[in-house]
């Protein structure tokens, strides 16, 4: 062998060894994955919170079959049902009675029988009906009871039932077969045959009980845009109150300002010369109001929020325990995310917190937008919570957990990671100090809380449900509003009614009000309510006699009746607010917690409005009653479709009862006024859009609880603050360089519609 072979040899085994040096040191350098250490809290629950627990889809399909084969009815599935049929409108659990569940968590009693709701529409009857039917036990139902009557006073009529997807489906064929009439006018308006517009419903259905008739708005479609900011200005209302679809009808036309009495005559008038045309463009994609494809590549990616040692909750089944917290969470399908069985320390703090409606109400000058109240609960708040975007909806790493419901099917149907729980640091301190005077130290403690979160989109619209736990006992809850906004038809004086944000397209004033259920039970199921606020008064100095000083002092109230207790909208709540404890604290103080309400509602319907009464919850920011078993909710789903005879009316709540040394409920209401503008194109942002409230320990404790978080930092100017021994953030350089595992990113959430 030749010496050049032999350097050449050397030379590839020297660079060899040097490659592996590199990759050897490369991947000393490269973090580790960030291992799961299980959280401290020990799991006492037992399954005691399942008593709260929504249904499983095996369950919902037991109570199907159960109810096809002991009604003694034929039953039609609701997507195929006629309106003279029979059908299966949708099924819940029935929680049972407070007492009940007591008795079990708390005496040791008899778990109470797990019961589902069924909901029936009972077309083909001489007189048809909606029918709740509370049927069981589960998981192998033997009984059903009628308890239509025994909730609501008597049998609730059938035009009070919500629209379904089949209804909808009829409606639409009606007025496609409608828009044929007017061929001409269509290609001149929109440069259409009718075939690429679509419908949006308005509610209520009418202007007195028993009505069936909407107005449903025409608009653009574009696929992959929100149509809702492309209205041609033609607007139908269908008359759909007969049990007999053939019977079903337009009964007005409304286009640019102007009402006909049919298709027909629109066409009659366009072709005469006697209609104004206003010729709109059919829209296309790249160039749509209503677009939100990205308009820039991506660019590097953003910070990520992780666990170095895993989630610091739990999640088992519906319970979830985190540092001092633990509760019981699930989804009505209607009505939206409820929570049951708060407690901090072991202690119940809330027996039920759940959403109860959101309201939407629209101002315009054309007559979709002008006579649209949507009652949210009645279209389904839960039903239509889809799967969340990874990353975006929620942070990457929260945990996700699916949903079942059974609603207008007989088949349940599951809406896949559509609630989210994960641990958030806010980015901002809880609680810190820095002393700078007598002794040098630190002291803080991060703002990290727990959040439950769903997200539904309700036609147009998506609200963000948050509800938060904070270290020192406080629970948050807020709503942030985001999505399309509804638009009108820009025409006449339409900018008195919001503002231009298209060429033609008029962006509708609305108010957003929310409505929550609270029972509170703090440090017991007797409370009152007392109101705290400031007072000046005028005192000579003390010590100067010829001065005076204007002293604040304090100003307390119990409220004794429910009339005391209901504060109109609009009007100044007290600065305090707390539901009371007969039991005082260390320093003689009665336990309490504390209701603080952040809101920036717009005005109520006027109290002499005909449906005033179906959201009567709405004359009040905050309303206490007794608690009772047949007052289980502020509203009612039926009362979308007959606000003027109300099924569930609030107002009857309340009727001046003693709130003294009570089992307690706050009726909460929050909400805002939105006049819609340009920034709100293509979509309204959740900034400045976020409203809630509130539960603040008031006295509760003896000191404020977040003290004992083992996330307390504290270091004085005797000690090292960068040794890990003396403050924990200095150990994050060590404990947090891992990399997180990531679950590869999907998303299923088409699949289900």
């Amino acid at each position: 062998m030749s010496l050049k072979t032999v350097l050449i040899l050397l030379g590839l085994a020297l660079a060899t060894i040097f490659a592996l040096v590199c990759v050897l040191l490369t991947r000393e350098r490269s973090p580790r994955t960030c291992q799961h250490v299980p959280p401290e809290q020990e799991e006492t629950e037992h399954g005691q919170s399942l008593v709260f627990a929504d249904l499983t889809a095996e369950e919902m399909s037991q109570v199907v079959r159960y109810l096809q084969g002991h009604l003694g009815v034929p039953l039609v599935e609701a997507s195929r049902a006629k309106p003279s049929e029979n059908c299966i409108a949708w099924v819940d659990v029935q929680v049972p009675a407070k007492a009940e569940v007591l008795r079990f968590l708390d005496s040791g009693g008899a778990r109470p029988p797990r019961e589902a709701l069924a909901v029936l529409y009972f077309g083909k009857q001489p007189e048809p009906n909606i029918t709740e039917l509370v049927v069981g036990p589960l998981p192998r139902p033997v009984y059903h009871r009628d308890v239509t009557v025994q909730k609501y006073g008597g049998k609730v009529p059938y035009h009070r039932r919500a629209a379904t997807g089949r209804e909808y489906a009829e409606i639409n064929a009606l007025i496609h077969r409608e828009l044929k009439k007017a061929p001409r006018f269509l290609t001149a308006c929109c440069e259409s045959d009718g075939t690429d517009l679509v419908t949006l419903t308005t509610a209520p259905r009418g202007f007195k009980s028993g009505d069936r008739v909407t107005w449903f708005v025409l608009f653009h479609n574009v696929p992959g845009t929100g149509y809702y900011l492309s209205p041609v200005g033609l607007e139908v209302l269908v008359d759909h109150g007969d049990l007999q679809v053939s019977q079903w009808q337009l009964r007005k036309i409304f286009y640019n300002g102007r009402y006909f009495a049919s298709m027909g005559d629109l066409e009659q008038e366009f072709v005469a010369g006697a209609l104004e045309v206003v010729r709109l463009k059919q829209p296309q994609a790249d160039a749509v109001l209503g677009s939100m494809k990205p308009r820039r590549p991506p660019g590097p990616p953003g910070p990520l929020q992780f666990e170095p040692q895993g989630p610091r909750y739990s999640v088992r089944n519906n319970h979830v325990t985190f540092q001092d917290w633990s509760f019981a969470f699930g989804m009505n399908p209607n009505t939206g995310p409820r929570l049951f069985d708060i407690r901090y320390r072991g202690e119940r703090i809330v027996y039920e917190l759940s959403l109860q409606e959101a309201l939407a109400l629209y101002g315009s000058n054309c007559p979709g937008g002008m006579s649209t109240r949507y009652l949210d609960g009645s279209f389904g708040i839960g039903r239509f919570a889809y799967e969340l975007v990874r990353g975006l909806d929620c942070p990457y790493m929260a945990t996700y957990v699916d949903r079942h419901y059974l609603a207008e099917t007989d088949t349940p149907k599951t809406n896949q990671n559509s609630l989210c729980i994960f641990e958030h640091d806010s980015a901002l301190p809880l609680r810190r100090h820095f002393s700078d005077s007598q002794s040098f130290y630190y002291g803080g403690l991060r703002r990290n809380a727990l959040v439950v979160r769903t997200i539904s989109t309700l036609i147009n619209y998506d609200y963000i449900w948050d509800f938060l736990f904070h270290a020192n006992g406080a629970l948050e809850v807020r709503v942030h509003a985001t999505g399309y906004i509804s638009s009108s038809f820009l025409h006449g004086r339409g900018t008195d009614y919001g503002n231009r944000v298209g060429p033609h397209t008029l962006g509708t004033m609305h108010i957003h009000h929310i409505h929550y259920k609270v029972d509170l039970d703090v440090d017991g199921q007797l409370n009152s309510l007392e109101s705290q606020d400031m007072e000046y008064e005028f005192v000579k100095d003390p010590w100067s006699a010829q001065n005076t000083i204007e002293r604040p002092y304090l100003r307390r109230k119990r409220l004794e009746r429910e009339d005391e207790a209901a504060f109109p909208l609009n009007v100044p709540l007290p600065r305090y607010l707390s539901f009371v404890s007969p039991n005082p604290n260390k320093w003689g103080h009665p336990r309490s917690y504390r209701i603080q309400v952040i809101s920036f509602a717009g005005k109520h319907l006027p109290t002499n409005s005909s449906m005033e009464r179906s959201v009567s919850w709405g004359r009040y920011q905050l309303a206490v009653t007794r608690r009772k078993e047949e007052e289980p909710t502020s509203t009612s789903i039926y009362n979308q479709n007959d606000p003027w005879t109300p099924t569930v009316a609030f107002a009857d709540f309340i009727n001046n009862e003693t709130i003294t040394n009570q089992d307690l409920v706050a009726w909460i209401t929050v909400g805002f006024l939105h006049i819609p503008h340009a920034e709100d194109i293509p979509n309204t942002v959740t900034v400045g859009n976020s409203v809630g409230f509130f539960l603040r320990p008031y006295n509760y404790f003896n000191e404020d609880p977040s003290v004992d978080s083992p996330d307390s930092v504290y270091f004085s100017s005797e000690q090292d603050a960068g040794a890990c021994g003396d403050n924990p953030l200095a150990c994050l350089s060590s404990a947090a360089t891992c990399a997180p595992r990531l679950t590869p990113f999907h998303f299923g959430g088409f699949l289900n519609l």
